[in-house]
């Protein structure tokens, strides 16, 4: 018989609405919601400062409200399991923080997402708020670095809006934002493993199908498709070929310093994660480039597929100095 999803809810379809009341609970006030839309803001913003608004589909907790807060994001827009907040729920959701000196957004690079935000950016224009967009694309198995703005937004969106809240913090105006934000988008990399299938509640049915004895190289966290199916083999080959591949791309040189992040997707454990630090951890090194600083744990996920990515970031002195700033939310406290 084939092998259902197993999860514990409500009803299917309140999940967005049920987990974000959860988030709310969780964060005590700091962290509040859009009324009558599937938005959230941060409290205590600034009225002279720049609004850096996040947002996408709902499943991939904690991205994208878990990183609105202090240094992060100020508000986050949502969509339901998958799918792109409405441009109605992005406008209500910038109109809720925006300043009067600009609103930066930032999110992975999706035809959904984009075509929403663009049209909210649009209509926010014509109302005399000005926009700028950073299209977030870390996902190097997605396409060629020709085609970098091809390339899907995935777990690199955590760095990219990490730089773009503390440039606001620092008090950039809307170019200076804008423009480190790129940097710090084109300074990120990832590539992912998947072991095991995601499920959206609604459906009560896996997205894609993968046999026990297989692995997917590259997938995305929707499943779209990756690099390559192949039979299982062990970590150290994978993870090695991960590095490879990271390394090639953002054509790291020695002596160049990095921040990593080992992310669960969702279904994988911590000794995983920590086995696959391990080989990372042991080519970088071999490569003499300077880690300096790592994160392992779930970031950004999607549902209960199995298996984790590796990012690398890469900092100069201007990107080093903003990722050093505080801040305070509910998936990351620095």
């Amino acid at each position: 018989m084939a092998r259902k999803p197993k999860k514990l809810l409500n009803n299917p379809n309140a999940v967005p609405a049920e987990q974000l009341e959860g988030l709310l609970c969780a964060c005590r006030g700091k962290l509040l919601k859009v009324d009558g839309y599937s938005g959230v803001y941060r409290d205590q913003i600034r009225n002279d400062q720049v609004v850096v608004v996040t947002g996408g589909g709902s499943g991939h907790e904690p991205m994208f409200a878990g990183y609105v807060g202090q240094g992060l994001a100020d508000a986050a827009a949502l969509g339901e399991i998958f799918a792109s907040p409405s441009p109605d729920i992005i406008i209500e959701t910038t109109k809720a923080v925006e300043q009067g000196q600009g609103v930066l957004f930032v999110y992975g690079n999706y035809a959904g997402d984009n075509m929403n935000f663009d049209i909210a950016a649009e209509l926010l224009e014509e109302e005399g708020i000005q926009v700028k967009t950073v299209r977030v694309t870390d996902d190097i198995s997605a396409a060629p670095i020709s085609k970098m703005s091809d390339r899907r937004g995935v777990a690199g969106d955590m760095y990219v809006l990490k730089i773009a809240g503390a440039a606001v913090e620092s008090g950039y105006d809307l170019e200076q934002v804008y423009e480190v934000t790129k940097k710090a988008n084109f300074n990120t990399r990832t590539i992912g493993v998947a072991l095991g299938a995601c499920s959206i509640p609604q459906t009560g049915k896996f997205n894609f199908e993968l046999e026990d004895d297989e692995l997917e190289l590259g997938m995305g966290i929707h499943g779209e498709p990756g690099v390559r199916r192949q039979k299982m083999t062990t970590a150290d080959q994978i993870n090695g070929e991960m590095v490879e591949r990271l390394c090639n791309d953002i054509e790291l040189q020695s002596e160049d310093k990095v921040c990593v992040t080992i992310n669960n997707l969702g279904g994988s454990t911590y000794t995983e994660l920590l086995i696959a630090y391990r080989k990372v951890h042991q080519e970088l090194t071999a490569r003499n480039i300077q880690i300096y600083d790592v994160l392992i744990g779930s970031y950004c996920t999607s549902q209960e597929m199995a298996g984790y990515s590796v990012t690398i970031f890469r900092l100069d002195d201007e990107l080093q100095k903003l990722y050093d700033m505080p801040c305070n939310s509910f998936a990351w406290r620095k």
